[in-house]
């Protein structure tokens, strides 16, 4: 799917002040808001806007310890598997991977006693062989999308 320049604006707004009103983007933008609400529209549509939940801190919900913990699965066992990641709570992500591991999950945990609780969990699942844990330290690179969203936006206007 191809991302203009005004797809580019769009989406660089709703990112930078995501509560504003369609009226507001549009007024912002200096489009028509039934031209704004199109191209949200086929936003939403081709999957790259993917929901409008607010962004929440685990470390603010009393969970500041991270871990990104990388699983090895028995073979035949990876949607069992993946299925019984999806009931802890303390996953917030899973991925399916290439490499050493089957899974790579991110991990957040009230302290590291918790963080243990939670890989003995993990550990005691069905079909789940072993796991390997690494604490994040310190963010670096925020999640991020829009300095894609404008390298993309810069090579489709060329």
């Amino acid at each position: 799917m191809a991302v203009d320049e005004l797809d580019t604006r769009i989406l660089r707004l709703l990112l930078e002040q995501p509560r504003t009103s369609v009226r507001e983007y549009a007024r912002t933008l200096g489009i028509a808001r039934g031209t704004l609400v199109a191209r949200l529209d086929r936003l939403e549509r081709d999957g790259v806007i993917t929901g409008t939940a607010p962004s929440l801190s685990p470390a603010a919900l009393g969970h500041p310890v991270l871990a990104f913990v990388q699983v090895e699965v028995t073979q035949g066992h990876l949607d069992d598997v993946g299925d019984a990641l999806a009931a802890v709570p303390e996953i917030v992500e899973a991925f399916s991977i290439t490499g050493g591991g089957d899974l790579m999950t991110r991990v957040v945990a009230r302290n590291n006693e918790h963080l243990e609780d939670v890989i003995q969990t993990l550990i005691s699942l069905p079909g789940v062989v072993r796991t390997r844990t690494e604490v994040a330290l310190r963010e670096r690179v925020p999640h991020r999308v829009l300095p894609l969203v404008e390298s993309i936006g810069r090579t489709t206007t060329r």
